[in-house]
Order: C-alpha cells, then structure tokens, then sequence
C-alpha cells in the first residue's frame, strides 16, 4: 500500500473539537454529517471526525475542574481496546463499536474519522489485559514512563516489542473493521512534556504506519499536536499523511499572524500525500463543550485572511463549527469553488515576500498561464498592499509579462475585476485582510 496515494489532495472535513470538546454523542455527529453530505460534499468536503475521548464515560460533567477527567471509566474489549461509550454512541452496544456510525456516514457519500491518544490504557496495564496476536500484556507492552502531560489516558508503547506492534495491529484491524477512514494521533507529532526529546514517540509513528499498510484499509494518518519539528521533515513524510505545524489554532490575531511565520518555514513540504496541517479552522459557532460558546472571534477579513492562507499553502481544512448554525456568509466562505481548487494537486503555493506589515504568496497550476497572487494587510487599518509583477512571476516559474502588457486581476471572493499594467501588482486591503487575485494578459 502507499500510504502517498490514499488523500490526493489535503483531506477536507469536519471534526468535533472546537465546539463540542469531549462531549459529542452520536445524535449529533449524525446531524453535522448531514449537514454536510447536503451542502458542502460538493465542494469536496467528505471527513466527519470524532474527537477526543468518545470512549470516556462522564466526559465533560466535570469541567469546571478537569477538561480529562483523571482515571475514569473507560470503555473497552477485553484486549485493552478503547471502544466508544455506549451512553453517548448507543448504536455502539454489543460490540458494534463504531461499525454503524461508519456505515451511516459512508451511506451519505461522507468518509469517517476518530481521534485516538497514542499508546494504550493505562487502566488495561494496571489490569494485565492480554494483548491480541502476541504472547505478551498491556502492562509489558506499556512504557510507563512515556505519558502525555495533559491527557491521563494513556501509556506509550515500549520500542523494539513485538507486543507493541501487535498493539497498534490489533487496534487497526480493528477499526479498518468498523469502515474507519482517518485516524487523528494525539501527543505524537510533538510530545513536548519531554523537552529534551520532542519526538520521543517518533517509534510509535513508525509502528502506526505498518500497522495500517497490514489492515488493507487506505486510512490517513493525521498527526497532533505541534509545532511539529521541521528537522523530522521526513519522518513525517515517510510515515504519516498529516502533521500538526501549531499547537492548538483558536480565534485569535495573534495565532493567525503567527501561522505565516510557520508556512513559510514548511511550503516545500507540500506534496501528494504529505500535508503539513494548520489545525482547524475556528469558524461559526464554537465553544459549547467548554461551557462558552460563541461565534468566532475572528473578524470577517480575518476569517478571509486565514481561508486564504490555508488554500494557497494547502493545508488540509478541518471545519470545528457546528455545521448546522452556519450562516449564509461562513457557508459562502466555505464553498468557493475558486478559491478551494488551489487546494488541487497541480498546485503549489510559494511565500513571495514577508515583513512585519504584510505578506505576499503565489500559485499556479501546471502547464496553465493564469498566475495567482494573495496580498494580506497585517496592519491595524486598511492599507495598500504591493508586489513586483516579476517577483510573484518568477516565484512560481511563470514567464514574466511585458511590463507595457496589461493584466486583468480578478479577486476570487469578491469577484471585483481591476487592470493593472507595469512593474507591481497592488491593491488597497482591509485591516487584518487578504485579497487573491487570479491573474491573466489580457
């Protein structure tokens, strides 16, 4: 199997998290898939993914003092295998695990997805459960000085055990089984309690890789949390299909502003197959599960900044609204077809210029003559942003126009045409705010 073949282009879909935390439950997962198969599958949209904790019984009764609550009831088989908390997934009962959402989400066209915490229980070490396919137990297998620092789940996997590859087989046979699509791997991508050793959990990657080649399910591998480590470049492109290059991204400037800093330092890192991944986009209504939802933070020439920044870089876009309370506005952001056909595999984004005050990237599809510039304002105020006709040309090996010829500039979501001849490409853009123009001799 090659694992390069199983998302072509950067994975698109929802997940969980940002407005639900560790809370969701099967009804509601069920009503955002619709959502989607109904008005964003069009657009390319296909991942419905469950996140942290859908195995954990009580998960979120108590966070007004713990987001994971320590030692609690954990759901699982009798080889230490986390299944899904029947008071909130009843169509899990039985074994059925997560089978029948799965089925239900393929039925609507839609792929499905679960976050897992890398490792095993620690509740099946303390119990020496037996670990399916090998001779040994969870408490061999675990490594119980490998933990993550803010999630008391789990142990990580001991190196160089064939009980730990058994582990991770066990657990993707597994959910290959249930019709499981993408896996989201947490405290792997970086495992910062460990500051002298960011990538202590780099064997567990390795062991999660064979283990899906060995299931015969294409399932992508979506790696958290970061900021992954740009000398791990290739491991993670050997290995995974996604990696985190942020910690977690909420609504705030400061993050966003800080996402280009980490774009530049990863663009040619973008291949087929291989996405460094800017986290979710926090749009809509988020924050229910952390008992303050709300609408973003963000400002609309913000949330414009941040779709186009992810486009033109091609980062996968994972969607943490509920879908159902989009707005007609969110949902236009989400569903232009323009701007989203960046993401295409013909396509690479390029920073051409960066500074305290603005940044400028180009695109550009392969053997086609239109170029692509997206200008953004990082200042306070609306200001003109600037760039050389050349520099954005050469940035993406397109022949430089005659300075005398005139261009047409067309921005993809306004729809605003202007013409522009001679040596720069400009245009006045709102505080905080992008403009991305598809360019052409006219």
């Amino acid at each position: 199997m090659d694992k390069n073949r199983f998302a072509m282009t950067p994975p698109m879909g929802w997940n969980s998290y940002d407005y639900y935390d560790t809370t969701v439950n099967e009804e509601q997962v069920k009503a955002n898939a619709d959502y989607m198969a109904a008005h964003l599958k069009q657009y390319g949209w296909e991942y419905i993914v469950v996140d942290i904790q859908w195995y954990a019984y009580g998960a979120g009764s108590m966070r007004d003092k713990h987001q994971y609550i320590p030692f609690s009831k954990l759901e699982m088989d009798e080889y230490g295998r986390l299944l899904p908390c029947p008071e909130r997934f009843p169509s899990a009962v039985d074994g059925a695990g997560f089978k029948p959402l799965a089925d239900y989400i393929h039925g609507l066209g839609l792929k499905f997805g679960i976050h897992i915490m890398r490792g095993i229980p620690r509740a099946a070490a303390q119990n020496h459960l037996p670990v399916l396919g090998s001779s040994q137990t969870a408490d061999e297998v675990a490594n119980p000085s490998s933990i993550c620092g803010w999630n008391p789940d789990m142990y990580g996997l001991r190196k160089d055990m064939e009980g730990s590859q058994a582990y991770y087989d066990s657990l993707l046979a597994l959910y290959a089984q249930w019709g499981v699509d993408y896996i989201k791997c947490d405290d792997i991508c970086n495992t910062s309690i460990y500051r002298e050793n960011q990538y202590s959990a780099a064997h567990e990657i390795e062991m999660l890789h064979k283990a899906i080649e060995k299931c015969g399910r294409s399932i992508v591998l979506s790696l958290s949390p970061g900021p992954a480590l740009i000398e791990k470049a290739w491991h993670y492109e050997k290995y995974a299909n996604m990696w985190r290059i942020t910690d977690d991204f909420w609504d705030k400037w400061e993050l966003l502003l800080n996402m280009f800093y980490r774009c530049e330092l990863w663009q040619n890192h973008v291949t087929q197959g291989c996405y460094p991944d800017c986290d979710m986009l926090p749009l809509g209504w988020l924050g229910k599960g952390f008992g303050e939802e709300r609408q973003t933070n963000f400002t609309k020439e913000e949330q414009v900044t941040m779709m186009t920044l992810w486009c033109i870089f091609r980062s996968p876009l994972m969607l943490g609204a509920e879908m159902p309370k989009l707005d007609e506005w969110t949902l236009s952001l989400l569903t232009n077809e323009r701007v989203l056909a960046l993401m295409g595999s013909e396509y690479h984004g390029v920073q051409v210029e960066r500074d305290g005050v603005h940044a400028v990237w180009a695109s550009r599809k392969n053997g086609e003559d239109a170029v692509y510039a997206a200008l953004f304002n990082f200042n306070d105020e609306e200001k003109e942003v600037g760039v050389k006709t050349e520099d954005v040309y050469a940035a993406v090996s397109a022949e430089v126009p005659d300075l005398d010829q005139e261009l047409v500039m067309e921005e993809l979501w306004t729809g605003e045409v202007q013409q522009s001849r001679g040596s720069v490409i400009s245009s006045v853009v709102k505080a905080h705010g992008a403009k991305l123009f598809c360019i052409r001799r006219a």
